[in-house]
């Protein structure tokens, strides 16, 4: 492993990947450097976890082993231009944008740079990202297994092809967005029914964390761990009739594929 990671932007996603890698020691808090042109989200970084403000993007780019682009999609272009005399030929350069290809990238920084895309999620926050990463042909297996331990410092990590980033938001890191909306919407339920609406949430969100944990830890089946609590005449199995009636999964369907087919457009923008 390398000393130095240094982050371009400083938003929400910047935010949840340095606090995962602050909780888990993989690089001491002065060696995390950041620039962010907002003066408000740099500091409140370097207030809450004592991490290195640097004065620009070039600054950054000539320091880090490790270069993570958190800046949004649009910009990645004009950033790019910006520091590609400033990096070190060493550098591992880590995406997180939707849609920006390593073609994009290196016709901008040169084919010779190591570069991994990426798409963490904001339960990075609580080192729980369901982080998928896709590493260029550049890149060693050593590089390969850094980059792995970055990710998993908070959270789980797959490796997965090219082809698959722009689909991957539909299914994980734009997920935890949809799962709230079903937690907001069950503890709703349960205020309706006359639960008090901080203990409905809590209810709500453990259900979902627990349901989760048990298809990750069992191996089994989401269908067939579902038939389990669904006793013949039950109260379970009527709450899925509705679901089903009501096309929830249809409904469920639809939106990761309106999100991959969204971010399959803006890869080709």
């Amino acid at each position: 492993m390398k000393n130095i990671i240094g982050f371009i932007g400083c938003g929400n996603m910047a935010s949840a990947m340095i606090g995962g890698l602050i909780k888990s020691d993989l690089f001491p808090a002065e060696n995390i450097l950041v620039y962010d042109p907002m003066e408000g989200p740099r500091g409140m970084l370097a207030q809450k976890y004592g991490i290195t403000v640097l004065s620009s993007n070039k600054e950054v780019a000539n320091k880090a082993d490790y270069l993570v682009l958190a800046v949004k999609p649009f910009l990645y272009a004009k950033v790019l231009k910006e520091i590609a005399q400033s990096i070190q030929s060493s550098v591992i350069i880590i995406s997180i944008a939707v849609g920006v290809s390593f073609n994009d990238i290196k016709g901008l920084v040169g084919e010779n740079v190591k570069v991994i895309r990426t798409q963490p999620s904001t339960p990075a926050f609580v080192g729980e990202s369901d982080s998928t990463i896709c590493p260029d042909d550049r890149m060693n297996q050593e590089d390969i297994l850094d980059i792995v331990a970055i990710f998993e410092s908070f959270g789980k990590v797959e490796i997965i092809s090219e082809k698959l980033m722009e689909v991957v938001p539909g299914i994980a890191s734009s997920a935890p967005a949809y799962t709230m909306l079903l937690i907001e919407a069950m503890a709703d339920g349960g205020v309706l029914h006359g639960f008090p609406r901080d203990q409905a949430y809590r209810l709500s969100a453990q259900a979902v964390l627990g349901a989760a944990k048990l298809v990750l830890e069992s191996g089994e089946h989401p269908g067939k761990l579902k038939d389990q609590i669904c006793t013949p005449g039950g109260t379970t199995i009527e709450a899925v009739r509705v679901l089903e009636a009501k096309g929830f999964r249809d409904a469920v369907i639809s939106a990761v594929d309106a999100c991959a087919k969204k971010s399959i457009s803006m890869g080709k923008k």
